[in-house]
């Protein structure tokens, strides 16, 4: 019997968590490309969301996530796929999910918060060894890895948009016109 976190069971958990995350990224970036609406359809989503310029975003976005979804797939450059998914996790709540509650299904955080929960403990356990990380023996995992891919991520969440989320405000209802 092996020693626990001495491979076999940790390097399993690694794989299946990248074969369920990344693929499901990579496909999401992939949809706004090619999917209804294309990148002009994504484009004109995100203008509704208030991301400026929303041509940038849609491209951005997609390329992003079909990056993140293959280096997470393949076990590449623990933490930095994950911190891309943080990013675009913490994005889409912001711009998209907020106030509409938890249940994905009434548009709220839930797939947001489960894909960056998921990406953020991937980047705590590492990739294992059947990965190119591990191919490579870069292993990185632990406390720090996840640390950075929260810190990365949500800094850079916060840096798109304050320089690009410009959503139209909505007049206050309470106030009437004279």
């Amino acid at each position: 019997m092996k020693a626990r976190g001495s491979g076999g069971g940790h390097d399993v958990a690694a794989l299946v968590l990248r074969a369920t995350l990344g693929p499901m990224l990579f496909a999401h970036g992939w949809n706004k490309v090619a999917g209804p609406g294309g990148l002009k359809g994504t484009a004109g989503w995100f203008e509704a969301l208030g991301l400026k310029p929303p041509e940038v975003h849609a491209r951005m976005a997609a390329g992003t996530e079909m990056a993140a979804g293959v280096g997470i797939t393949l076990g590449a450059a623990n933490p930095l796929p994950a911190a891309a998914a943080v990013g675009l996790m913490a994005v889409a709540a912001r711009t998209d999910h907020r106030g509409k509650g938890f249940f994905v299904f009434k548009g709220g955080w839930e797939y947001v918060g489960v894909v960056g929960g998921a990406a953020v403990a991937l980047a705590a356990l590492g990739n294992g060894r059947y990965s190119l990380d591990g191919l490579l023996q870069r292993q990185r995992a632990g406390a720090g890895p996840a640390l950075l891919a929260v810190g990365i991520g949500t800094a850079s969440a916060m840096a798109l948009l304050a320089v690009c989320y410009r959503p139209e405000r909505k007049p206050d209802e309470t106030q009437k016109d004279h």
